[in-house]
């Protein structure tokens, strides 16, 4: 017998998933019966939790909100249209008003119960919460409602879309109205403030005559006209009374009286005087020319004028005549004090005319004093005057305008509102329905006993391997026998089979019941 030792190696245990199956199997039919309990019951459970969840059903509405139409472009400037900013924070305060929510229990049927006032606020905070008012682009707003009863989710959806739309349009059409009659008010006390500022400038120019537009300009221009007549004046007085004084020499060099020669002399002083101006004459031109020509004939008809005078009998001259002579008043002596008499005359008129000026000049200086004294009080009454003119004229448009709105909203022409889709009775609830909690409940009790099942093995210290008792004791193992069961045990084994397979089989009857159920609409 050969007695030669073998060397052998303890084999290390493989904790892969496949060498763990066996195990597995055997305690799954060790335990069959509470495992599939386990699975049965947590199937069993999800399905009870699923079909006793409430039902959930969403109605939702989409409300367009149409800022642009044909008359927008047409009253461009003229009113002033609602625009679409937050559009969606603004519906939801208007949603969710005290009058809104009382058409809404009204609607839902909660006020059937006559609930109290914390009843009342209590449904009011349930509805907000399940109310979603959400602005998916500019100009859209969806309202969406959840409710465990489908006909009422539905009524109450429609009903928040038609609240919705009245409220927002009395809400612009009051605001309309309100600034209207704001700015009414604000045309009536500018025109009483208009109408005091043109009475106190009205009573400060009655009181101040000067006090006119355009009265300082016409003051300034008659001071200079004023100025130009005075220094003119003078001027003038001073060329006249040098005038005057050469006249008044001149006159006291003349005689009053003077000889006047007689009419035969003066025909000879006539002849000499055109004698020395024929001479003159023919210095520079001919005998041919016309002005000596016209000299001779006048000098031929002197000299026949002086013979007729000659040839007629002299009379007897007076007792005071002397050769030919007589007395008489001297014109020279009677044209100057003529002249002096003008000149005297002028001189007067105008130192007359310059003291008159200066008198008026004086009166418009003191005018201009009297117009500067009171210009800032006019300046202030001005411009009180013209600032309340200027806002009761802007004021006056802006009414208008404000009118214009008014109307508008009124007529539903501006800003409107339009249901873009209408509400419609959910057919199938929203949310976590049967089918998704009954599936994750099989999920789960499929996990649980598998969970068990490792746990098991895990911290149970009994042996279940070979390779188990190998690896504890560091010595091979020759051989195994299996258990042998007697017919007892075998029968036992055999119902507890029959029952884990009846509770397993238990979970796809039910099931299938509940989903037939369902189909035909029993649950």
């Amino acid at each position: 017998m050969n007695t030669a030792s073998v060397n052998w190696t303890v084999p290390e245990e493989n904790a892969s998933p496949l060498s763990m199956l066996p195990m597995l199997g055997k305690e799954f039919r060790r335990r069959a019966v509470l495992l599939t309990a386990i699975f049965t019951a947590v199937s069993l459970l999800a399905l009870g939790i699923g079909m006793l969840l409430p039902k959930r059903y969403t109605s939702s509405t989409t409300i367009l909100v149409e800022e642009r139409n044909i008359i927008a472009p047409l009253m461009e400037g003229r009113a002033v249209a609602t625009s679409v900013v937050d559009r969606a924070s603004i519906l939801r305060e208007v949603a969710f008003s005290r009058r809104v929510m009382d058409e809404i229990l009204k609607t839902g049927g909660w006020m059937e119960s006559n609930p109290t006032a914390l009843e009342q606020d209590k449904l009011i905070e349930k509805i907000i919460g399940r109310t979603r008012v959400t602005n998916p682009r500019a100009n859209l707003i969806e309202i969406a409602y959840s409710d465990s009863d489908a006909e009422r989710a539905y009524q109450v959806t429609k009903r928040f879309a038609e609240l919705v739309i009245q409220e927002s349009l009395s809400t612009k059409e009051r605001e309309s109205r309100e600034a209207y009659a704001f700015i009414d008010s604000q045309v009536k006390q500018y025109h009483d403030k208009l109408t005091e500022a043109e009475a106190d400038l009205e009573r400060f120019r009655n009181t101040n005559p000067d006090a006119r537009p355009g009265t300082d300009a016409d003051v300034n221009a008659r001071i200079g006209e004023l100025r130009r007549i005075v220094e003119s004046g003078r001027m003038e007085l001073i060329d006249l009374r040098s005038q005057e004084a050469a006249l008044q020499s001149q006159l006291s060099g003349e005689s009053e009286i003077t000889m006047v020669q007689t009419r035969a002399g003066q025909f000879r002083a006539r002849l000499a005087e055109l004698q020395s101006q024929r001479d003159q004459l023919l210095l520079t031109y001919t005998e041919q020319h016309p002005d000596v020509v016209r000299v001779q004939h006048q000098l031929r008809d002197l000299e026949e004028e002086l013979r007729r005078e000659e040839a007629q009998p002299r009379k007897a001259a007076s007792a005071g005549a002397l050769d030919g002579s007589a007395a008489a008043f001297n014109p020279l002596y009677g044209e100057l004090k003529s002249k002096l008499a003008e000149a005297s005359r002028r001189s007067a008129a105008t130192a007359a005319r310059i003291a008159s000026a200066e008198s008026m000049l004086a009166g418009e200086l003191g005018r201009s004093n009297r117009i500067a004294a009171s210009e800032s009080t006019l300046a202030e009454l001005t411009r009180d005057y013209e600032v309340n003119r200027d806002l009761y004229q802007d004021l006056l448009k802006r009414r208008e305008n404000a009118r214009v709105s008014m109307n508008l909203d009124a007529e539903q022409r501006g800003l409107s509102f339009r249901i873009q889709e209408p509400a419609a009775m959910p057919l199938r609830p929203s949310g976590l329905r049967v089918m998704h909690v009954a599936g994750a409940g099989l999920l789960l009790a499929v996990l649980i006993p598998l969970g068990v099942l490792l746990a098991i093995i895990k911290l149970d210290p009994r042996v279940r391997s070979i390779q188990q008792i190998e690896k504890d004791a560091g010595l091979p193992v020759l051989g195994t026998m299996p258990a042998y069961l007697t017919g007892r045990r075998r029968r036992q084994a055999m119902r507890r089979y029959a029952l884990a397979a009846s509770l397993l089989l238990a979970v796809p009857l039910v099931y299938g019941l509940t989903y037939t159920l369902k189909l035909v609409e029993v649950l």
